[in-house]
């Protein structure tokens, strides 16, 4: 047996035996993938936008919104809506003068928050509708990821160009305070029981931690090289952090506010140069993070390695992987299977 089939036979070991879908967007194919987490098999690969960066699931598992970001000097404005189960696109929806849609949020009656990084808003988007129904503007550069309270009251943006993150409240829809976090502030999280917000700082390669009440900054831990996503598991009890220039992932304890541990991810950046972020040099830059609702793995996409390492958060290993399209980056877990219409 070779180690490539090796890891493969592992990659099937480690995969859950309920039905889930995860959702890949491929920035560089301007397409999604609908993985089978059964067989680890891609059911079906759909059309998008231009370079699709980030992906939401509403909240009953049959929707995935896509943010379509554009490439280079083309800035996108618009978003895809695709049917999970029926693996085909509803519609693409126009967001007009608000161009650069990244980061995204679904909330309840048919809407989600997507932030705009041209427009330095967030906005709040009708999905059924297919219109943007406001848009708050958070006065910072390059909004880039949102995250949102468990009781929906408030959102965070992180803004990498200001360093900083932004507090919204969403019933009132104004912003509430900037909170300068370090430099390069993109990643963002907010623990499940709503009392803490995690934000990566890429360029100052650390990670700072904000009580999401007082808005203040509880603690700043490093976080070399590079930390770019964060993600906390669904008992909060950690924040994954992946870190795309030293090619792992670093999980924190909530409680402590420590590291943990810094989990290997052994892929191998792709040889070819199309459709890689040349700024991580040879690593295989593992940028997006989605965790099972078990919380038992973690799914970590590689731009530069056109893989999903698949992570045993029990054993801190990586045990597989998974293979999508090019350059995956923002994923999303549906728990519906994909069974499209004949």
């Amino acid at each position: 047996m070779t180690p490539r089939t090796l890891v493969s036979a592992l990659s099937l070991l480690a995969l859950p035996l309920h039905a889930a879908t995860l959702v890949v967007a491929n920035k560089a194919e301007a397409t999604v993938s609908l993985i089978d987490l059964a067989s680890g098999k891609v059911a079906a690969t759909l059309p998008v936008g231009t370079g699709p960066h980030e992906v939401a699931i509403s909240r009953d598992g049959r929707l995935a919104l896509i943010a379509n970001y554009g490439t280079g000097p083309q800035p996108g404005s618009s978003l895809t809506l695709i049917d999970i189960p029926g693996a085909k696109v509803v519609k693409t929806i126009d967001l007009g003068e608000h161009r650069r849609p990244h980061g995204m949020a679904f909330l309840g009656n048919g809407r989600a928050l997507v932030t705009s990084e041209a427009s330095q808003a967030l906005l709040e988007v009708d999905v059924e509708a297919g219109k943007v129904l406001r848009a708050i503007l958070t006065g910072q550069e390059l909004s880039h990821m949102v995250a949102v309270t468990p009781d929906g009251s408030r959102a965070f943006v992180a803004n990498i160009r200001s360093g900083s993150i932004t507090a919204l409240d969403l019933k009132e829809g104004k912003k509430i305070a900037d909170v300068q976090t370090g430099a390069g502030a993109e990643g963002i999280a907010v623990t499940p029981d709503g009392r803490q917000v995690w934000v990566t700082n890429r360029e100052a390669d650390t990670v700072a931690v904000v009580d999401s009440s007082s808005l203040k900054i509880v603690k700043t831990i490093p976080a070399a090289a590079f930390p770019i996503r964060a993600e906390a598991t669904p008992d909060g009890k950690r924040v994954l952090v992946s870190l795309a220039k030293s090619g792992d992932l670093a999980v924190f304890s909530t409680s402590r506010l420590a590291l943990e541990t810094r989990v290997k991810l052994e892929a191998t950046a792709v040889a070819d140069k199309a459709g890689r972020l040349l700024q991580f040099g040879d690593s295989s830059a593992p940028v997006g993070i989605e965790i099972a609702p078990d919380g038992k793995r973690a799914y970590v996409a590689h731009a530069n390695a056109d893989q999903i390492s698949i992570v045993d958060l029990a054993e801190g290993r990586r045990v597989g992987f998974l293979t999508a399209g090019k350059e995956p980056d923002g994923m999303g877990m549906s728990p519906l299977d994909v069974k499209p219409s004949k």
